[in-house]
């Protein structure tokens, strides 16, 4: 034991340096050699223990099928993958919004495009001429107007033609019974 006392913190032999000296906790340190044993690597192996070798009647031991480091690296991945889930869903969600507001833009555009053509269109002013003749009816000075009203044609000017084309609208329902009476009765001067 003297040996180890002066190796570990025996004064004997130690240059002060400052530093605390290294201990090595792993393996005990060898204070002698074992009797019969030699310092030489060669000479040393026939000493060693034959290797143990399961007998032919009982199992080999096998090593286990889980051990701790990848149980532990499994739960790790399944921690990453738990905790990555909701971010990448929230990715993916944006994605799909942009494509799908991307695709709102694009037809917001065309139909921009589309009204735009139409104002530019209705600030020409024979196309606003050409849609007021075809959807009001209105003619220019010196034009002849021809409507059909009830499968026959009228014609006038412009002035006389609002007279003719002017339709009472319905009657109210006890005039209409009147005049349907008197039609049935064969008073005409009822009817007309």
């Amino acid at each position: 034991m003297s040996s180890v006392r002066g190796r570990r913190g025996g004064s004997e032999g130690r240059r002060a340096t400052g530093r605390v000296p290294r201990v090595h906790h792993s393996r005990p340190v060898r204070t002698g050699l074992r009797p019969g044993a030699s310092n030489r690597p060669a000479q040393r192996r026939p000493n060693r223990r034959p290797e143990r070798r399961p007998a032919a009647g009982t199992a080999a031991r096998r090593r286990p099928l889980f051990t701790g480091r990848a149980v532990v690296l499994v739960g790790l991945v399944l921690l990453l993958a738990l905790t990555l889930a909701g971010p990448i869903r929230q990715y993916l969600a944006g994605q799909a919004e942009l494509t799908r507001l991307a695709a709102e833009g694009r037809q917001l555009d065309e139909r921009v495009a589309a009204l735009q053509g139409q104002l530019e269109l209705q600030a020409d002013p024979v196309y606003a001429q050409r849609q007021a003749r075809e959807r009001l009816s209105y003619v220019l000075p010196g034009d002849r107007l021809v409507l059909v009203v009830d499968g026959e044609a009228v014609e006038g000017d412009a002035g006389t033609l609002a007279a003719a084309a002017v339709d009472p609208g319905p009657l109210p329902w006890y005039e209409g019974l009147m005049r349907s009476l008197a039609e049935a009765d064969g008073d005409e001067e009822a009817a007309g």
